[in-house]
């Protein structure tokens, strides 16, 4: 053997690198949505109804507080929510008569983890 890995060593090394460090999903992910957005580009958008763009903007808020921006960036042009967000998260929040918890302002801002009783 002179030492060299051969082209199919270095893919499965590479792979299994990615893999360990938790890249390997990201990666996958991030390709799902460039093919999403390739493929969609040119067709027609059929326009979403009030009801789903609410439901789409609560997703969209659940994906973003819990940090899943991976799925996000497929979630998004998938469903054919805008891009810019359409609703403010108060205005979502009046609209289904939900009262916010205080210590939660923004998505991605999680309250204190409360202290474990002893």
């Amino acid at each position: 053997m002179d030492g060299t890995l051969s082209l199919s060593d270095l893919k499965d090394a590479l792979k299994d690198t990615l893999e360990a460090r938790g890249s390997m999903g990201q990666i996958r992910a991030r390709i799902r949505a460039e093919i999403f957005q390739a493929l969609d580009e040119g067709a027609p958008k059929a326009k979403l109804s009030n009801e789903n763009l609410i439901i789409n903007e609560l997703i969209r808020e659940y994906m973003e507080y819990n940090g899943y921006r991976h799925a996000l960036s497929v979630f998004v042009p998938e469903s054919g929510q805008p891009v810019e967000k359409p609703f403010h998260r108060r205005f979502l929040a009046h609209e289904l008569n939900i009262t916010e918890d205080p210590r939660i302002q923004t998505a991605g801002h999680r309250p204190p983890t409360p202290p474990k009783h002893q």
